[in-house]
């Protein structure tokens, strides 16, 4: 059986806007227009889509590990009803500094996901709005790791770990990534 490549995607600051206090509650959940739009154009494309998020409010003891997937669940939902494909959905729970492969910049969640789901990394994209994102996208051996300027991003892409890391490529939306990676989309 043949492998299939991934768009993996970051979730707050990607598609729905981080906050400074997390994602604690529906009330908290505010999604990118642009960024839904895009995720219904892509569904006819033949890569996985997999979202793979860092939720350390459970780890911090801020909300239950049940309130995360639920919270997760709906966003996802609405994703769905907007006509977004998302094929699958990873979710962290470890706090910063726990050494948790799973944890972001760790790549835990993509390897997983890709004996799961019989992924090619080395034709996948990692997108995300931190540089974590990108430290688990390489060290995942995706083709191409992609910082996004919503969310974290302009104040990530100033931090001097953004000269260190192996070349990125950045972009000022998902919308125009997609756009890019995907140009015979509708």
């Amino acid at each position: 059986m043949s492998k299939s490549p991934a768009v993996f995607l970051d979730r707050d600051g990607v598609f729905i806007e981080n906050r400074a206090n997390y994602v604690r509650s529906w009330a908290d959940v505010k999604f990118f227009p642009q960024a839904l739009a895009a995720l219904a154009r892509i569904q006819k494309v033949p890569y996985k889509i997999i979202v793979v998020t860092n939720q350390s409010a459970v780890g911090r003891g801020i909300i239950s590990l049940e309130t995360a997937v639920r919270l997760n669940n709906r966003i996802l939902e609405v994703v769905r009803a907007g006509n977004g494909r998302i094929d699958a959905s990873y979710l962290c729970p470890a706090k910063p500094g726990t050494n948790d492969p799973c944890r972001k910049p760790r790549p835990g969640m993509l390897l997983q996901a890709a004996q799961e789901h019989n992924l090619d990394l080395s034709q996948s994209y990692m997108i995300g709005d931190a540089l974590t994102d990108i430290q688990a996208g390489q060290a995942a051996g995706v083709k191409q790791a992609i910082l996004l300027l919503t969310g974290r991003g302009q104040d990530q892409a100033k931090l001097p770990l953004a000269k260190e890391l192996p070349p990125f490529t950045t972009f000022p939306t998902l919308a125009i990534a997609l756009d890019r990676l995907f140009p015979d989309m509708p």
